[in-house]
């Protein structure tokens, strides 16, 4: 299970979404204030929802299409989350309210990238036992 690509790549896409978002904060407020995802409960259901389908799709293994299913539902979830912190970003953008914006802003952008690579190796893992059932 582990020496396989697709879950090197899964196991960084659960730690950007699960482990990552407690320590990178959202943006700081003018008053010095730090928000984080946690001020915000459709943030946290979006995140936790992120991090089971990357740990069911990580134990997924031997159902290779599954897995694939999984990822691509999980990039459709980190793209909805993505869009949402957008959103938010624009609305409090200004010199009014927020003074800078955090790196919590680009995790839901490494867990696509991350859950795209293991989609990539996933589709070669199952291109290759295609292939191989095809000589016997």
């Amino acid at each position: 299970m582990i020496q396989r690509i697709q879950s090197l790549y899964l196991i960084i896409a659960i730690i950007a979404s699960g482990i990552a978002p407690f320590f990178a904060k959202l943006y700081v407020l003018k008053t010095g204030d730090d928000v984080f995802f946690i001020n915000n409960l459709a943030y946290i259901f979006l995140f936790v929802f992120s991090v089971v389908l990357s740990v069911i799709s990580l134990y997924s293994y031997k159902k290779r299409k599954k897995q694939f299913i999984l990822g691509r539902l999980n990039i459709i979830l980190n793209f909805i989350l993505l869009g949402l912190l957008i959103f938010k970003s624009q609305n409090l953008s200004g010199d009014a309210e927020v003074s800078e914006k955090g790196i919590g802003m680009i995790l839901p952008l490494v867990s696509i990238v991350c859950i795209s690579l293991a989609n990539r190796a996933i589709k070669k893992d199952e291109d290759l036992v295609k292939s191989v059932d095809r000589l016997r």
